[in-house]
């Protein structure tokens, strides 16, 4: 788990570094989608990957969870935190899935006019609907049931965490307008990947025995 959750977070991390230099991600998002298809395509392979590989980051939550929910207490907000992470990691990789396999053949649609309207209904159904407003849900209720279910965790890992858990939901406002809510949903996302390094080398302290069953 200890090694899988740090794998994730790290790749994540660099892959949103190279969506950055590479594709002007996430700002290129404000642009009109011709532009941002146009942008896809002048550098699509390097693009496809760095999406790959933040899908690949966000997906390793999934085995995570499964493998930490397997250490945590027998207690309700163990199962649940299993199920919320399981979530988190999935709709993510849903939402993400769309650049190497979908916007490509979008980005070289003969058909701009068409292609333009459906990567915008896939941006806001799988990107802002499936990817983010329910990745930032599952991820902060991830984050907040984990410390409900470890067993006296550290003062300030409990205070990060849910600091970092709430910034992230602030995520949920961003389609808004809310003024503040997309540079809280970064740091907090950044605070996030913090706390989610400092749990893989917490766990061997906090659970140092699988539980059965």
């Amino acid at each position: 788990m200890r090694s899988i959750l740090a794998a994730g977070v790290i790749a994540a991390n660099v892959a949103f570094v190279g969506l950055g230099v590479t594709f002007d991600y996430p700002g290129v998002l404000a642009e009109p989608p011709a532009t941002i298809l146009a942008r896809f395509a002048a550098d699509q392979t390097a693009v496809s990957a760095w999406f790959l590989l933040l899908a690949l980051g966000a997906g390793a939550l999934i085995p995570a969870a499964v493998l930490l929910g397997r250490r945590l207490p027998d207690v309700p907000a163990a199962a649940l935190a299993t199920r919320a992470g399981v979530l988190a990691g999935l709709v993510q990789v849903l939402g993400l899935i769309r650049w190497p396999f979908a916007v490509p053949a979008l980005a070289h649609a003969s058909d701009r006019a068409t292609a333009e309207t459906v990567f915008t209904v896939l941006h806001g159904y799988l990107g802002t609907g499936v990817g983010e407003t329910l990745g930032y849900l599952f991820t902060a209720a991830w984050t907040v049931l984990v410390l409900a279910a470890l067993p006296a965790p550290p003062r300030w890992f409990g205070v990060l965490g849910v600091g970092a858990a709430l910034a992230v939901l602030a995520g949920v406002l961003v389609p808004l307008g809310v003024p503040m809510a997309g540079p809280i949903n970064f740091a907090g996302y950044v605070a996030w990947s913090v706390w989610a390094l400092c749990l893989a080398v917490l766990a061997g302290r906090l659970l140092p025995a699988p539980h059965s069953g």
